[in-house]
């Protein structure tokens, strides 16, 4: 689906005036579709604090280059276990992300109305796991912006189903496009995850955020 235009954002995101050495740049604006991509093209994302509306660019800034996931031959093995599909449950990979009972949950009910909107306006969209009689297992969600695919969170209720979902979004990806994963964790740092500074981050979507992006796959 191609991105629907949407209206320009009344709040601006300058990373001049953000503070040095943290990775919480701003607090307040809104959730409109036009401010969260605007804030992505900016190298900002949303994220709750303390019930607040918060905006992050972490210092150190977890990326994955597609071509350079690394892929075991164990998780190649378990891959074949499942299959894949693209935007044909946005809304239950949101769910499966924001069960309250993961540890660190962080998506609020208006986050998550928030991009099943931008899902409606073609500029969100997720990877599903499949188990072998079709039922959702695991699956990522983030925000195409141009050949930058901004990662917001993934879930598993199968051993390897996340990581599946990420193979498959590292194909789609490939060729140009990098994926923002905000943070790099040791298991992202397993899987190939990197990170860049700030400003390399900033200078590196700089170009590819006004990119034509991949053709996801039509959701059947």
């Amino acid at each position: 689906m191609t991105p629907q235009p949407i209206e320009p954002s009344r709040w601006r995101f300058d990373a001049a005036v953000w503070p040095e050495g943290s990775d919480c740049v701003a607090m307040g604006g809104d959730l409109e579709p036009g401010t969260i991509v605007e804030a992505y093209r900016q190298g900002a994302f949303p994220m709750p604090l303390d019930g607040e509306l918060a905006w992050w660019s972490p210092v150190r800034r977890g990326v994955l280059v597609p071509e350079q996931l690394r892929v075991s031959r164990s998780l190649r093995r378990s891959a074949r276990s499942f299959s894949l599909t693209y935007d044909t449950d946005f809304a239950g990979v949101v769910r499966g992300c924001a069960d309250p009972g993961r540890p660190g949950g962080w998506i609020s009910p208006e986050i998550e109305a928030a991009y099943l909107r931008l899902h409606e306006l073609g500029w969100a969209h997720s990877v599903e796991t499949r188990d072998a009689g079709g039922a959702l297992v695991g699956g990522l969600y983030g925000l195409q912006v141009g050949r930058l695919f901004a990662g917001e969170s993934m879930f598993h209720r199968a051993r390897d189903a996340s990581k599946v979902a990420l193979m498959g979004l590292a194909e789609l990806q490939s060729g140009g496009g990098l994926i923002d994963v905000q943070w790099c964790t040791p298991h992202l740092a397993s899987l190939g995850v990197t990170e860049m500074d700030r400003d390399d981050y900033l200078r590196r979507i700089a170009d590819l955020v006004d990119r034509s992006g991949p053709s996801w796959p039509r959701a059947e």
